[in-house]
């Protein structure tokens, strides 16, 4: 795994490509110390970074959880038993809760076959761009497994019901087009890397308190109201109405300049 910052953008490449980039725990609390370390308050930039791409090396985006490690974990080498020592799912939800929850907008960049756990991971980004060779499947009912109800109701809510039923019951593998046409896939492009780099340092280059507040909304949003969630809305729009950036915003309009946000 590599991590490094192009300009704006915290760049995270999964490189494991003699196992398709499979993940499992250890990798998993990788990539979430990473995100960790790029997690601002509010609009506040740690490091400069305004958003977070994880792309891969090789021919597949992630093929999934490691079943062969995780059979070897689970029962010392006897098959994923009830009961057994099973460390990928609890490192696995708190990295897609880290996803979820993380004050920057986080993109995939998705450059071949995106299976399993490898999905659940792209489902649980603000955005997805796939090249021509992405594939989507969670193929849980050919292997027995049964999807946690946040990671249900994520892809629920980004592809609706339907298609939702498609993919878990039925075990529908997408091609770009058709997940495109879900819902699914937000843009597309041929060097997939390079493109979501860029546009990710587009919308880092953008009010980072905006942003920030916007991501966070929708989350509480979606996953249903509480009087408190309603409370944190209304300090996030009260937070942005007194920035500095709202003042930035309108003056760099008036003077026909671009802004120059700085997240306070």
């Amino acid at each position: 795994m590599r991590f490094e910052i192009v300009d704006r953008v915290a760049v995270l490449t999964l490189d494991r490509q003699e196992r398709r980039n499979a993940l499992n725990a250890e990798i998993c609390d990788e990539i979430r110390a990473h995100f960790m370390s790029v997690a601002g308050v509010g609009g506040e930039r740690v490091n400069g970074v305004g958003a977070i791409v994880i792309a891969a090396e090789g021919s597949a985006f992630c093929a999934g959880a490691d079943l062969a490690r995780r059979a070897a974990d689970t029962a010392d080498g006897g098959g994923i038993q009830p009961g057994g020592n099973d460390s990928f799912r609890p490192s696995f939800e708190r990295l897609l809760y880290c996803i979820v929850e993380h004050p920057l907008p986080v993109f995939a960049a998705i450059n071949g076959p995106c299976m399993g756990a490898g999905m659940q991971l792209a489902v649980g980004c603000d955005f997805r761009v796939a090249s021509p060779k992405a594939i989507f499947s969670i193929p849980a009912s050919k292997l027995g497994i049964v999807l946690s109800a946040a990671n249900i109701a994520r892809l629920s809510r980004l592809v609706g019901p339907s298609m939702s039923r498609d993919l878990l019951l039925a075990s529908r593998s997408l091609n770009v087009d058709e997940a495109e046409s879900a819902g699914l896939v937000n843009r597309r492009a041929d060097d997939v890397r390079d493109f979501t780099i860029a546009w990710a340092d587009e919308v880092a280059r953008l009010a980072p308190i905006t942003v920030h507040g916007h991501k966070r909304a929708l989350h509480l949003i979606e996953t249903g109201l509480s009087q408190d969630g309603i409370a944190e809305l209304k300090a996030l729009e009260e937070t942005a109405f007194m920035s500095s950036d709202l003042q930035e915003g309108l003056d760099a309009f008036a003077q026909k300049r671009p802004p120059e946000f700085t997240g306070k």
